[in-house]
């Protein structure tokens, strides 16, 4: 299989900045919803400036009105708007439609699958992927529990049907990606599994990659 295409979020300082700019990622993530790992849009836009960081900038929004998400899309710029909340169709529709950024639309993983693929379907005309994540309890990600990956191919190939992208989340790491890389995923994110002491690991990262490159092939 090809390199999955990876995405680390929850930079919460100039070093977890400084440490996702000189890794192998795609894409660096911020949350700018209620978490632990809450960022100003002001402090980004300063760590952004301050280091080069030639990666897909990814921001995450929960329940969002509409004009905040747009006004930090422009800020930063974002080239990446997640809606990790209850949006409805007509939401992403705008946001896409006012931003011009990709729009990923997240959806918790259910041991029936028949729900999450319905509603992938609804939003295919109105966003630009999916990120499926473990369903925890009282939280809307970031949690660092993975699903059931079995299930993988499935909304891979269902993405693929629509002609979507599909990113998989919860609970993946240096130890767990050899795992969810033999279930074929387009695409990744991780927060927690690269932490160490709530900071984002050099050591971690190395770790990850290396397992990650040694199980792909490289692709331009």
């Amino acid at each position: 299989m090809t390199k999955p295409y990876v995405k680390y979020c929850g930079a919460v300082t100039q070093e977890d900045v400084d440490c996702i700019a000189q890794s192998q990622a795609d894409a660096i993530g911020f949350i700018f919803a209620p978490s632990k790992r809450q960022v100003h849009p002001d402090q980004v836009k300063q760590w952004l400036a301050q280091t080069k960081c030639e990666k897909d900038i990814a921001g995450v929004f929960v329940n969002e009105k509409i004009q905040k998400v747009c006004d930090i899309t422009k800020h930063i710029p974002l080239d990446i708007v997640q809606l990790h909340g209850d949006e409805t169709r007509e939401h992403a529709k705008e946001i896409k439609e006012q931003t011009g950024a990709i729009v990923w639309k997240v959806f918790h993983h259910e041991p029936n699958l028949t729900g999450t693929l319905e509603k992938m379907t609804a939003f295919a005309p109105f966003v630009d992927g999916f990120l499926i994540d473990a369903k925890v309890k009282g939280m809307r990600g970031g949690s660092g529990t993975a699903f059931a990956w079995e299930a993988v191919p499935s909304y891979v190939q269902h993405a693929k049907h629509l002609r979507k992208n599909c990113v998989i989340a919860g609970g993946v790491t240096p130890v767990t990606i050899t795992e969810l890389l033999a279930y074929g995923p387009e695409a990744i994110d991780l927060s927690s599994g690269i932490e160490e002491n709530g900071k984002k690991s050099n050591a971690k990262i190395k770790a990850l990659e290396e397992r990650m490159l040694n199980d792909v092939r490289i692709s331009k």
